[in-house]
Protein backbone atom coordinates (compact mmCIF):
# COMPACT_ATOMS: atom_id res chain seq x y z
CA UNK A 1 0.00 0.00 0.00
CA UNK A 2 1.27 3.62 -0.88
CA UNK A 3 1.82 6.36 1.82
CA UNK A 4 0.54 9.49 0.48
CA UNK A 5 3.10 11.96 -0.95
CA UNK A 6 2.95 14.68 2.19
CA UNK A 7 5.22 12.24 4.31
CA UNK A 8 8.62 12.71 4.35
CA UNK A 9 10.52 10.01 2.16
CA UNK A 10 13.75 8.16 4.08
CA UNK A 11 16.99 8.96 3.44
CA UNK A 12 18.80 5.83 1.26
CA UNK A 13 21.50 4.40 2.70
CA UNK A 14 25.40 5.03 2.09
CA UNK A 15 26.21 1.21 2.23
CA UNK A 16 24.03 0.16 -0.57
CA UNK A 17 25.31 3.28 -2.52
CA UNK A 18 28.92 1.90 -1.70
CA UNK A 19 27.67 -1.48 -2.84
CA UNK A 20 26.49 -0.02 -6.38
CA UNK A 21 30.20 0.16 -7.06
CA UNK A 22 31.45 -3.23 -6.26
CA UNK A 23 28.17 -5.50 -7.60
CA UNK A 24 26.34 -5.67 -10.25
CA UNK A 25 22.68 -4.62 -10.92
CA UNK A 26 20.14 -7.13 -9.95
CA UNK A 27 18.09 -8.76 -12.81
CA UNK A 28 15.11 -6.82 -14.63
CA UNK A 29 11.82 -6.55 -12.73
CA UNK A 30 8.51 -7.38 -14.72
CA UNK A 31 6.28 -4.04 -15.43
CA UNK A 32 2.87 -4.76 -13.94
CA UNK A 33 0.38 -5.90 -16.46
CA UNK A 34 -2.18 -3.26 -17.87
CA UNK A 35 -4.37 -3.80 -21.08
CA UNK A 36 -2.69 -4.59 -24.49
CA UNK A 37 -0.25 -3.47 -25.44
CA UNK A 38 2.19 -3.71 -22.22
CA UNK A 39 5.11 -1.91 -21.72
CA UNK A 40 8.13 -3.04 -22.57
CA UNK A 41 9.81 -4.60 -18.90
CA UNK A 42 11.89 -2.00 -17.40
CA UNK A 43 15.93 -3.16 -15.92
CA UNK A 44 15.98 -2.97 -12.56
CA UNK A 45 18.91 -0.12 -12.71
CA UNK A 46 16.40 2.25 -14.50
CA UNK A 47 13.98 2.15 -11.08
CA UNK A 48 16.46 2.23 -8.08
CA UNK A 49 18.48 4.81 -6.26
CA UNK A 50 20.96 2.49 -5.38
CA UNK A 51 21.22 -1.58 -5.40
CA UNK A 52 18.26 -3.23 -3.69
CA UNK A 53 16.20 0.30 -3.11
CA UNK A 54 13.71 1.39 -5.02
CA UNK A 55 14.32 4.90 -6.25
CA UNK A 56 11.48 7.90 -4.81
CA UNK A 57 11.96 10.46 -7.54
CA UNK A 58 12.51 10.09 -11.13
CA UNK A 59 14.55 12.56 -13.67
CA UNK A 60 12.55 13.02 -16.69
CA UNK A 61 13.84 14.74 -19.91
CA UNK A 62 11.19 15.97 -22.69
CA UNK A 63 12.20 16.26 -26.05
CA UNK A 64 12.60 19.61 -27.33
CA UNK A 65 9.58 20.30 -28.65
CA UNK A 66 7.21 19.11 -26.59
CA UNK A 67 5.26 21.51 -24.10
CA UNK A 68 6.25 19.53 -20.99
CA UNK A 69 9.73 20.72 -21.83
CA UNK A 70 9.02 24.37 -21.11
CA UNK A 71 6.38 24.74 -19.12
CA UNK A 72 5.81 23.63 -15.53
CA UNK A 73 1.95 23.17 -15.76
CA UNK A 74 2.29 20.64 -19.00
CA UNK A 75 4.97 18.75 -17.07
CA UNK A 76 2.79 18.51 -13.30
CA UNK A 77 -0.05 17.75 -15.92
CA UNK A 78 1.65 14.95 -17.94
CA UNK A 79 2.68 13.72 -14.12
CA UNK A 80 -0.89 13.49 -13.52
CA UNK A 81 -1.54 11.69 -16.32
CA UNK A 82 1.12 8.91 -15.60
CA UNK A 83 -0.90 8.53 -11.94
CA UNK A 84 -4.13 8.08 -13.04
CA UNK A 85 -2.53 5.66 -15.63
CA UNK A 86 -0.54 3.87 -13.49
CA UNK A 87 -2.34 4.34 -9.80
CA UNK A 88 0.66 5.17 -8.71
CA UNK A 89 1.78 8.76 -6.24
CA UNK A 90 3.19 10.79 -9.70
CA UNK A 91 4.16 14.42 -8.44
CA UNK A 92 5.87 17.19 -10.72
CA UNK A 93 8.48 18.81 -8.15
CA UNK A 94 10.87 21.34 -9.92
CA UNK A 95 13.02 21.99 -12.85
CA UNK A 96 16.38 21.32 -12.87
CA UNK A 97 18.85 23.72 -14.64
CA UNK A 98 19.15 21.04 -17.73
CA UNK A 99 15.53 21.63 -18.32
CA UNK A 100 14.95 18.32 -16.95
CA UNK A 101 11.64 17.70 -14.91
CA UNK A 102 11.44 15.92 -11.45
CA UNK A 103 8.95 13.91 -10.30
CA UNK A 104 8.31 12.32 -6.92
CA UNK A 105 7.02 9.41 -6.13
CA UNK A 106 5.94 9.43 -2.70
CA UNK A 107 7.06 7.49 0.16
CA UNK A 108 8.47 3.79 -0.11
CA UNK A 109 7.27 2.70 -3.53
CA UNK A 110 8.19 -0.37 -4.58
CA UNK A 111 10.53 -1.35 -7.41
CA UNK A 112 7.71 -2.91 -9.47
CA UNK A 113 5.56 0.58 -8.62
CA UNK A 114 9.40 2.32 -9.79
CA UNK A 115 8.84 0.60 -12.90
CA UNK A 116 5.12 0.89 -13.64
CA UNK A 117 5.64 4.39 -13.62
CA UNK A 118 9.13 4.50 -15.71
CA UNK A 119 7.51 2.02 -18.89
CA UNK A 120 5.07 4.88 -18.98
CA UNK A 121 7.47 7.35 -19.57
CA UNK A 122 9.35 5.37 -21.48
CA UNK A 123 6.42 4.92 -23.77
CA UNK A 124 5.46 8.39 -24.02
CA UNK A 125 6.84 9.84 -27.59
CA UNK A 126 7.52 12.97 -26.24
CA UNK A 127 10.29 11.70 -23.59
CA UNK A 128 13.83 11.85 -24.01
CA UNK A 129 14.95 9.88 -21.49
CA UNK A 130 13.68 9.36 -17.96
CA UNK A 131 16.24 7.97 -14.79
CA UNK A 132 16.33 7.45 -11.05
CA UNK A 133 17.50 10.27 -9.06
CA UNK A 134 20.45 8.30 -7.56
CA UNK A 135 21.89 9.15 -4.50
CA UNK A 136 25.96 9.68 -4.28
CA UNK A 137 28.33 10.05 -1.61
CA UNK A 138 31.75 10.85 -1.36
CA UNK A 139 34.63 9.46 -3.23
CA UNK A 140 40.66 13.65 -0.29
CA UNK A 141 58.97 25.32 -1.60
CA UNK A 142 56.64 27.34 0.42
CA UNK A 143 57.64 28.70 4.43
CA UNK A 144 54.41 26.55 5.02
CA UNK A 145 54.42 24.84 8.56
CA UNK A 146 53.44 21.24 7.14
CA UNK A 147 54.82 21.82 3.64
CA UNK A 148 57.99 19.15 4.33
CA UNK A 149 54.75 16.14 4.79
CA UNK A 150 53.39 17.26 1.21
CA UNK A 151 54.98 14.49 -0.57
CA UNK A 152 52.37 14.50 -3.43
CA UNK A 153 53.39 18.01 -4.20
CA UNK A 154 57.19 17.73 -4.71
CA UNK A 155 58.74 14.47 -4.29
CA UNK A 156 60.74 13.06 -7.29
CA UNK A 157 59.30 9.60 -6.81
CA UNK A 158 55.50 10.19 -7.30
CA UNK A 159 55.02 13.53 -6.84
CA UNK A 160 53.47 15.54 -9.00
CA UNK A 161 56.04 17.94 -9.61
CA UNK A 162 54.22 21.03 -8.64
CA UNK A 163 56.19 23.64 -7.61
CA UNK A 164 58.02 24.20 -10.55
CA UNK A 165 55.05 24.58 -12.31
CA UNK A 166 54.59 28.31 -9.94
CA UNK A 167 57.56 29.61 -11.55
CA UNK A 168 55.04 30.52 -14.02
CA UNK A 169 51.24 30.53 -12.47
CA UNK A 170 50.02 29.67 -9.19
CA UNK A 171 46.37 30.03 -10.58
CA UNK A 172 44.84 33.40 -10.02
CA UNK A 173 42.31 34.62 -11.68
CA UNK A 174 40.19 31.00 -11.81
CA UNK A 175 37.53 29.99 -9.48
CA UNK A 176 37.38 26.11 -9.33
CA UNK A 177 34.06 24.54 -7.33
CA UNK A 178 34.00 22.47 -4.98
CA UNK A 179 30.97 20.09 -5.32
CA UNK A 180 31.39 18.04 -2.41
CA UNK A 181 29.76 18.88 1.57
CA UNK A 182 30.18 22.50 1.71
CA UNK A 183 33.03 24.08 3.28
CA UNK A 184 33.50 24.79 7.06
CA UNK A 185 36.07 27.70 8.19
CA UNK A 186 39.29 27.18 8.29
CA UNK A 187 42.26 30.02 8.38
CA UNK A 188 44.62 28.44 5.99
CA UNK A 189 41.85 28.57 3.41
CA UNK A 190 39.25 31.38 4.09
CA UNK A 191 41.34 33.95 1.81
CA UNK A 192 40.54 31.96 -1.21
CA UNK A 193 36.90 31.13 -0.49
CA UNK A 194 34.44 33.08 -2.61
CA UNK A 195 30.35 32.56 -2.76
CA UNK A 196 28.65 29.54 -2.98
CA UNK A 197 25.86 27.76 -2.86
CA UNK A 198 23.88 24.85 -0.60
CA UNK A 199 21.97 22.87 -3.56
CA UNK A 200 20.58 20.13 -0.97
CA UNK A 201 16.98 20.15 -1.04
CA UNK A 202 16.28 17.55 0.93
CA UNK A 203 16.01 19.03 4.78
CA UNK A 204 16.33 15.78 6.60
CA UNK A 205 20.09 15.10 3.53
CA UNK A 206 21.09 18.70 4.94
CA UNK A 207 20.87 18.90 8.74
CA UNK A 208 20.71 22.76 8.27
CA UNK A 209 17.42 23.41 9.19
CA UNK A 210 16.74 24.37 5.96
CA UNK A 211 16.73 23.33 1.91
CA UNK A 212 18.28 25.47 -0.68
CA UNK A 213 20.11 28.81 -0.16
CA UNK A 214 23.20 30.76 -0.56
CA UNK A 215 24.99 29.05 2.75
CA UNK A 216 27.46 26.57 1.63
CA UNK A 217 28.61 26.26 4.88
CA UNK A 218 29.14 22.17 6.20
CA UNK A 219 27.04 21.59 9.49
CA UNK A 220 28.80 17.73 9.62
CA UNK A 221 27.54 14.74 7.72
CA UNK A 222 27.64 12.60 11.09
CA UNK A 223 25.43 10.03 11.19
CA UNK A 224 23.79 7.33 13.76
CA UNK A 225 24.03 3.99 14.01
CA UNK A 226 21.68 2.59 11.54
CA UNK A 227 20.12 5.77 10.64
CA UNK A 228 21.54 5.24 7.04
CA UNK A 229 20.25 2.12 6.69
CA UNK A 230 19.99 -1.20 8.98
CA UNK A 231 23.64 -2.84 9.72
CA UNK A 232 25.44 0.61 8.99
CA UNK A 233 27.50 1.82 12.21
CA UNK A 234 27.88 4.90 13.22
CA UNK A 235 30.46 7.31 11.56
CA UNK A 236 31.84 11.02 12.44
CA UNK A 237 31.93 14.48 10.18
CA UNK A 238 33.90 14.19 7.10
CA UNK A 239 34.50 17.77 6.27
CA UNK A 240 35.42 16.26 2.82
CA UNK A 241 34.65 19.25 1.25
CA UNK A 242 36.74 21.36 3.36
CA UNK A 243 39.89 18.45 2.42
CA UNK A 244 39.38 18.44 -0.77
CA UNK A 245 39.57 22.44 -1.04
CA UNK A 246 42.84 22.76 0.81
CA UNK A 247 44.56 20.46 -1.42
CA UNK A 248 43.65 22.62 -4.57
CA UNK A 249 43.87 26.13 -2.75
CA UNK A 250 45.61 26.35 0.65
CA UNK A 251 46.52 29.84 1.27
CA UNK A 252 50.42 29.20 0.87
CA UNK A 253 53.88 31.31 1.59
CA UNK A 254 51.49 32.47 5.17
CA UNK A 255 53.84 30.72 7.49
CA UNK A 256 51.21 28.09 8.28
CA UNK A 257 49.83 24.54 7.63
CA UNK A 258 49.80 23.61 4.37
CA UNK A 259 50.32 24.78 0.16
CA UNK A 260 47.35 24.22 -1.98
CA UNK A 261 48.14 22.96 -5.98
CA UNK A 262 46.80 26.16 -7.21
CA UNK A 263 47.19 28.63 -4.33
CA UNK A 264 46.11 31.76 -6.43
CA UNK A 265 42.72 30.47 -7.53
CA UNK A 266 39.54 30.85 -5.72
CA UNK A 267 37.41 28.10 -4.35
CA UNK A 268 33.79 28.38 -4.82
CA UNK A 269 31.96 25.90 -2.36
CA UNK A 270 28.83 23.88 -3.50
CA UNK A 271 27.00 22.03 -1.48
CA UNK A 272 25.40 18.99 -2.41
CA UNK A 273 26.35 16.08 0.08
CA UNK A 274 25.06 15.90 3.41
CA UNK A 275 24.26 13.30 5.61
CA UNK A 276 23.84 9.71 3.65
CA UNK A 277 25.04 11.59 0.59
CA UNK A 278 22.96 13.70 -2.26
CA UNK A 279 21.16 13.33 -5.04
CA UNK A 280 21.86 13.48 -8.51
CA UNK A 281 19.16 15.72 -8.92
CA UNK A 282 21.04 18.44 -6.64
CA UNK A 283 24.46 17.62 -8.16
CA UNK A 284 23.06 18.29 -11.90
CA UNK A 285 21.50 21.67 -10.66
CA UNK A 286 24.75 22.69 -8.94
CA UNK A 287 27.11 21.48 -12.27
CA UNK A 288 25.02 23.70 -13.89
CA UNK A 289 24.78 26.74 -11.74
CA UNK A 290 28.43 26.37 -10.79
CA UNK A 291 29.48 26.80 -14.65
CA UNK A 292 27.24 29.50 -15.15
CA UNK A 293 23.68 28.17 -16.46
CA UNK A 294 20.63 29.27 -15.29
CA UNK A 295 18.87 27.37 -12.20
CA UNK A 296 15.06 28.34 -11.30
CA UNK A 297 14.80 29.53 -7.98
CA UNK A 298 18.55 30.43 -7.29
CA UNK A 299 20.25 33.36 -7.97
CA UNK A 300 22.69 33.70 -11.37
CA UNK A 301 26.41 32.99 -10.15
CA UNK A 302 28.96 35.73 -10.01
CA UNK A 303 31.57 33.42 -9.63
CA UNK A 304 31.54 31.06 -12.37
CA UNK A 305 34.19 28.66 -12.48
CA UNK A 306 36.31 27.30 -15.18
CA UNK A 307 36.98 24.16 -13.55
CA UNK A 308 34.79 21.66 -11.44
CA UNK A 309 35.88 19.40 -9.12
CA UNK A 310 33.53 16.41 -8.10
CA UNK A 311 34.91 13.89 -5.64
CA UNK A 312 32.02 11.51 -5.26
CA UNK A 313 30.07 9.28 -7.18
CA UNK A 314 27.28 6.32 -7.21
CA UNK A 315 26.77 3.01 -9.28
CA UNK A 316 25.66 2.19 -12.72
CA UNK A 317 25.95 3.86 -15.98
CA UNK A 318 26.05 7.91 -16.35
CA UNK A 319 22.74 8.85 -17.00
CA UNK A 320 21.29 10.91 -19.75
CA UNK A 321 20.27 13.77 -17.05
CA UNK A 322 24.04 13.57 -15.47
CA UNK A 323 25.74 13.69 -19.26
CA UNK A 324 23.11 16.51 -20.43
CA UNK A 325 24.49 18.78 -17.46
CA UNK A 326 28.32 18.03 -18.00
CA UNK A 327 27.85 18.67 -21.64
CA UNK A 328 26.57 22.17 -20.30
CA UNK A 329 29.31 22.85 -17.94
CA UNK A 330 31.92 21.92 -21.11
CA UNK A 331 30.36 24.03 -23.55
CA UNK A 332 29.93 27.04 -21.44
CA UNK A 333 33.91 26.32 -20.95
CA UNK A 334 34.46 24.95 -17.37
CA UNK A 335 36.52 21.67 -17.67
CA UNK A 336 35.09 18.96 -15.34
CA UNK A 337 37.15 16.62 -13.04
CA UNK A 338 35.57 13.41 -11.16
CA UNK A 339 37.02 10.22 -8.92
CA UNK A 340 37.36 7.26 -10.45
CA UNK A 341 36.10 5.33 -7.27
CA UNK A 342 37.33 3.70 -4.36
CA UNK A 343 36.22 0.30 -4.95
CA UNK A 344 39.24 -1.97 -6.85
CA UNK A 345 36.95 -2.25 -9.50
CA UNK A 346 36.60 -1.10 -13.45
CA UNK A 347 35.28 2.67 -13.10
CA UNK A 348 33.01 1.76 -15.99
CA UNK A 349 30.76 0.98 -13.42
CA UNK A 350 30.96 4.63 -11.55
CA UNK A 351 29.08 7.74 -12.35
CA UNK A 352 30.03 10.31 -12.68
CA UNK A 353 33.66 8.83 -13.54
CA UNK A 354 32.31 6.31 -16.86
CA UNK A 355 30.56 9.97 -18.27
CA UNK A 356 32.22 11.14 -21.40
CA UNK A 357 33.48 15.17 -21.47
CA UNK A 358 35.54 14.72 -17.99
CA UNK A 359 38.59 14.25 -16.68
CA UNK A 360 38.31 11.18 -14.66
CA UNK A 361 41.07 10.27 -12.00
CA UNK A 362 42.35 7.36 -10.67
CA UNK A 363 44.99 7.46 -7.64
CA UNK A 364 48.48 6.40 -6.73
CA UNK A 365 50.18 5.97 -3.60
CA UNK A 366 54.04 6.90 -2.74
CA UNK A 367 55.81 4.67 -4.71
CA UNK A 368 53.84 5.77 -7.37
CA UNK A 369 51.65 2.89 -7.76
CA UNK A 370 47.81 2.73 -8.41
CA UNK A 371 46.85 2.56 -4.67
CA UNK A 372 44.74 -0.78 -3.83
CA UNK A 373 41.25 0.92 -3.23
CA UNK A 374 42.03 3.13 -6.67
CA UNK A 375 39.53 2.08 -9.45
CA UNK A 376 40.77 1.61 -13.08
CA UNK A 377 39.84 1.01 -16.33
CA UNK A 378 39.73 2.76 -19.60
CA UNK A 379 37.44 5.36 -18.50
CA UNK A 380 40.33 6.93 -16.81
CA UNK A 381 42.26 9.25 -17.85
CA UNK A 382 45.01 10.17 -16.15
CA UNK A 383 46.06 9.38 -11.93
CA UNK A 384 47.59 11.33 -9.55
CA UNK A 385 48.51 11.26 -5.71
CA UNK A 386 45.52 10.10 -3.80
CA UNK A 387 47.73 8.18 -0.90
CA UNK A 388 47.60 5.26 0.89
CA UNK A 389 47.82 5.30 4.82
CA UNK A 390 47.48 1.45 5.72
CA UNK A 391 51.46 1.34 5.64
CA UNK A 392 51.73 4.43 7.42
CA UNK A 393 49.59 7.54 8.30
CA UNK A 394 52.18 9.88 6.58
CA UNK A 395 51.52 8.43 3.10
CA UNK A 396 48.34 10.16 3.13
CA UNK A 397 47.34 13.16 1.56
CA UNK A 398 47.77 15.95 4.15
CA UNK A 399 44.86 18.79 3.94
CA UNK A 400 42.68 20.97 5.92
CA UNK A 401 40.07 19.70 7.93
CA UNK A 402 37.77 20.33 11.34
CA UNK A 403 38.51 18.27 14.80
CA UNK A 404 34.77 18.08 15.55
CA UNK A 405 33.19 14.91 15.55
CA UNK A 406 29.53 15.94 14.27
CA UNK A 407 29.17 19.95 14.66
CA UNK A 408 32.29 21.73 13.80
CA UNK A 409 34.85 22.43 16.41
CA UNK A 410 38.38 23.79 16.11
CA UNK A 411 40.30 23.76 13.08
CA UNK A 412 42.82 21.04 12.33
CA UNK A 413 44.75 19.07 9.65
CA UNK A 414 44.50 15.35 8.79
CA UNK A 415 45.86 12.80 6.47
CA UNK A 416 42.76 11.58 3.88
CA UNK A 417 43.20 8.80 1.20
CA UNK A 418 41.29 8.50 -1.74
CA UNK A 419 40.35 9.14 -5.67
CA UNK A 420 38.44 11.89 -3.52
CA UNK A 421 42.02 13.12 -2.73
CA UNK A 422 43.89 12.49 -5.79
CA UNK A 423 41.07 14.40 -7.75
CA UNK A 424 41.58 17.82 -6.33
CA UNK A 425 45.47 17.71 -7.94
CA UNK A 426 44.07 17.59 -11.02
CA UNK A 427 41.51 20.29 -10.38
CA UNK A 428 44.39 22.24 -9.19
CA UNK A 429 46.48 21.10 -12.10
CA UNK A 430 43.20 22.88 -14.66
CA UNK A 431 42.98 25.90 -12.59
CA UNK A 432 46.89 26.25 -13.05
CA UNK A 433 46.83 26.13 -16.63
CA UNK A 434 43.61 28.28 -17.47
CA UNK A 435 45.68 30.77 -15.58
CA UNK A 436 48.46 30.31 -17.97
CA UNK A 437 46.55 30.33 -20.97
CA UNK A 438 43.05 31.58 -20.50
CA UNK A 439 42.17 30.32 -24.24
CA UNK A 440 42.02 26.68 -23.42
CA UNK A 441 39.21 24.80 -23.59
CA UNK A 442 38.47 22.48 -21.18
CA UNK A 443 38.96 19.86 -24.39
CA UNK A 444 42.42 21.28 -24.88
CA UNK A 445 43.06 20.88 -20.50
CA UNK A 446 42.51 17.29 -20.53
CA UNK A 447 44.42 16.34 -24.05
CA UNK A 448 47.46 18.39 -22.54
CA UNK A 449 47.59 16.60 -19.30
CA UNK A 450 47.30 13.38 -20.55
CA UNK A 451 50.13 14.06 -23.25
CA UNK A 452 52.69 15.46 -20.93
CA UNK A 453 51.75 12.88 -17.97
CA UNK A 454 54.94 10.84 -17.04
CA UNK A 455 54.79 7.04 -17.07
CA UNK A 456 53.66 5.51 -13.71
CA UNK A 457 56.72 4.83 -11.51
CA UNK A 458 55.26 2.12 -9.48
CA UNK A 459 52.69 -0.32 -10.92
CA UNK A 460 49.21 -0.54 -12.45
CA UNK A 461 46.89 -3.21 -13.26
CA UNK A 462 43.57 -2.68 -14.86
CA UNK A 463 44.11 0.83 -16.94
CA UNK A 464 45.61 4.37 -15.03
CA UNK A 465 45.04 6.62 -18.01
CA UNK A 466 47.86 8.40 -19.69
CA UNK A 467 50.46 8.06 -16.51
CA UNK A 468 51.01 10.20 -13.51
CA UNK A 469 50.05 13.92 -14.14
CA UNK A 470 53.18 16.49 -14.22
CA UNK A 471 51.83 19.83 -13.34
CA UNK A 472 55.26 21.94 -14.39
CA UNK A 473 55.48 19.95 -17.62
CA UNK A 474 51.83 20.88 -18.44
CA UNK A 475 52.50 23.91 -17.63
CA UNK A 476 54.86 24.70 -19.38
CA UNK A 477 53.49 23.14 -22.83
CA UNK A 478 49.81 25.25 -22.33
CA UNK A 479 52.01 28.35 -21.76
CA UNK A 480 53.53 27.78 -24.76
CA UNK A 481 53.90 30.30 -27.62
CA UNK A 482 50.96 32.28 -28.55
CA UNK A 483 48.87 32.56 -31.64
CA UNK A 484 50.78 35.55 -33.63
CA UNK A 485 48.87 35.01 -37.34
CA UNK A 486 52.19 34.49 -38.89
CA UNK A 487 52.09 31.33 -41.61
CA UNK A 488 54.50 28.88 -43.34
CA UNK A 489 53.50 27.01 -46.58
CA UNK A 490 54.11 24.45 -49.23
CA UNK A 491 52.46 24.84 -52.52
CA UNK A 492 54.68 22.04 -53.64
CA UNK A 493 52.31 19.79 -54.88
CA UNK A 494 52.63 16.12 -54.30
CA UNK A 495 50.78 12.70 -56.12
CA UNK A 496 49.00 10.35 -53.65
CA UNK A 497 49.22 6.43 -54.97
CA UNK A 498 46.43 4.72 -55.20
CA UNK A 499 46.08 2.16 -51.86
CA UNK A 500 49.82 2.75 -51.57
CA UNK A 501 52.79 4.46 -48.84
CA UNK A 502 52.03 7.28 -47.22
CA UNK A 503 53.82 10.75 -48.71
CA UNK A 504 55.66 13.18 -46.58
CA UNK A 505 55.21 17.24 -47.45
CA UNK A 506 58.03 19.13 -45.58
CA UNK A 507 57.34 23.06 -43.98
CA UNK A 508 60.30 24.11 -42.23
CA UNK A 509 59.43 27.11 -39.63
CA UNK A 510 62.52 29.59 -38.63
CA UNK A 511 62.19 32.49 -36.11
CA UNK A 512 59.77 30.99 -33.56
CA UNK A 513 60.50 31.91 -29.97
CA UNK A 514 58.92 28.61 -27.74
CA UNK A 515 56.47 26.07 -28.18
CA UNK A 516 54.17 26.07 -30.61
CA UNK A 517 50.50 27.70 -29.77
CA UNK A 518 47.43 25.67 -28.02
CA UNK A 519 45.22 26.09 -31.33
CA UNK A 520 47.87 25.79 -33.96
CA UNK A 521 45.69 25.86 -37.51
CA UNK A 522 46.92 23.30 -39.99
CA UNK A 523 45.22 24.39 -43.21
CA UNK A 524 45.07 21.47 -46.22
CA UNK A 525 44.13 21.36 -49.92
CA UNK A 526 43.57 18.04 -51.85
CA UNK A 527 41.90 16.69 -54.48
CA UNK A 528 40.74 12.80 -54.60
CA UNK A 529 37.86 11.87 -55.44
CA UNK A 530 37.03 9.81 -52.43
CA UNK A 531 38.00 11.09 -49.34
CA UNK A 532 36.70 8.48 -47.23
CA UNK A 533 39.62 6.89 -48.01
CA UNK A 534 42.58 9.46 -46.53
CA UNK A 535 44.32 9.21 -43.47
CA UNK A 536 46.08 12.55 -42.95
CA UNK A 537 48.50 13.71 -39.85
CA UNK A 538 50.69 16.09 -38.87
CA UNK A 539 53.73 15.36 -38.16
CA UNK A 540 56.04 17.54 -35.41
CA UNK A 541 59.65 18.54 -35.28
CA UNK A 542 60.45 15.28 -32.71
CA UNK A 543 58.46 13.27 -34.54
CA UNK A 544 54.95 13.18 -32.91
CA UNK A 545 51.78 12.50 -35.29
CA UNK A 546 49.05 14.01 -34.86
CA UNK A 547 46.19 12.34 -36.20
CA UNK A 548 43.89 15.17 -38.67
CA UNK A 549 42.00 12.55 -40.43
CA UNK A 550 40.86 9.16 -40.31
CA UNK A 551 39.81 7.00 -43.35
CA UNK A 552 35.90 6.51 -43.31
CA UNK A 553 33.09 6.12 -45.07
CA UNK A 554 32.77 9.41 -47.24
CA UNK A 555 32.34 8.83 -50.93
CA UNK A 556 32.85 13.22 -51.14
CA UNK A 557 35.61 14.65 -52.84
CA UNK A 558 38.56 16.71 -51.84
CA UNK A 559 39.78 17.63 -48.37
CA UNK A 560 39.86 21.56 -48.43
CA UNK A 561 39.99 22.46 -44.55
CA UNK A 562 41.50 23.87 -41.68
CA UNK A 563 41.86 21.82 -38.57
CA UNK A 564 42.95 22.79 -34.98
CA UNK A 565 45.85 20.85 -32.83
CA UNK A 566 46.86 21.37 -29.57
CA UNK A 567 50.91 21.15 -30.44
CA UNK A 568 51.63 23.31 -27.02
CA UNK A 569 53.84 20.99 -26.18
CA UNK A 570 55.90 20.63 -29.16
CA UNK A 571 59.09 23.01 -30.31
CA UNK A 572 58.00 25.79 -32.64
CA UNK A 573 60.82 25.50 -34.85
CA UNK A 574 61.97 22.60 -36.70
CA UNK A 575 60.61 20.92 -39.45
CA UNK A 576 56.71 19.92 -39.63
CA UNK A 577 55.18 17.59 -41.95
CA UNK A 578 51.93 16.60 -43.36
CA UNK A 579 51.49 12.62 -43.49
CA UNK A 580 49.07 11.49 -46.21
CA UNK A 581 48.12 8.20 -46.92
CA UNK A 582 45.00 6.64 -49.47
CA UNK A 583 43.96 3.21 -47.56
CA UNK A 584 41.78 2.13 -50.48
CA UNK A 585 41.64 1.02 -53.98
CA UNK A 586 40.47 2.79 -57.44
CA UNK A 587 40.61 6.42 -56.07
CA UNK A 588 43.76 8.73 -56.56
CA UNK A 589 44.54 11.86 -55.64
CA UNK A 590 46.94 15.11 -55.00
CA UNK A 591 48.28 16.89 -51.98
CA UNK A 592 47.78 20.77 -53.11
CA UNK A 593 49.35 22.44 -50.89
CA UNK A 594 49.26 22.80 -47.19
CA UNK A 595 49.98 25.61 -44.23
CA UNK A 596 50.47 26.31 -40.46
CA UNK A 597 49.78 29.17 -39.17
CA UNK A 598 50.79 30.08 -35.72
Amino acid sequence: MRISPEFRRKLISVAAVSAALLTAAPASVAVAQETAPAPAPVPAAQTEAAPGTPAERLIVGYKSGASEAKSDKAAAADAAAKAEKTGEDVDFQRRLGTGAALVDLGANPTRAEVADVVAQYRTDPQVAYVVPDRLNKPTATPNDTDYSKQWDLFESTAGMNVPAAWDTTTGSGVTVAVIDTGYVTHSDLAANIVGGYDFISDTAVAVDGNGRDSNPADPGDWYNAGECGAGIPASNSSWHGTHVAGTIAAATNNGKGIAGVAYGAKISPVRVLGKCGGYDSDIIDAITWASGGTVSGVPANTNVAKVINMSLGGGGACSSATQSAINGAVNRGTSVVVAAGNENTNASSSSPANCNNVITVAATNRAGGRASYSNYGTVVDISAPGGETRTSTANGILSTLNSGTKTPSSENYAYYQGTSMATPHVAGLAALMKSANSALTPAQIESAIKANARPLPGTCSGGCGAGLADAAKTVQAVKGGTSTGTTFSSTTAVAIPDNGAAIESPISVTGRSGNAPSALQVGVDITHTYRGDLVIDLVAPDGSAYRLKSAASDSADNVNTTYTVNASGESANGTWKLRVQDTAAQDTGTLNGWKLTF
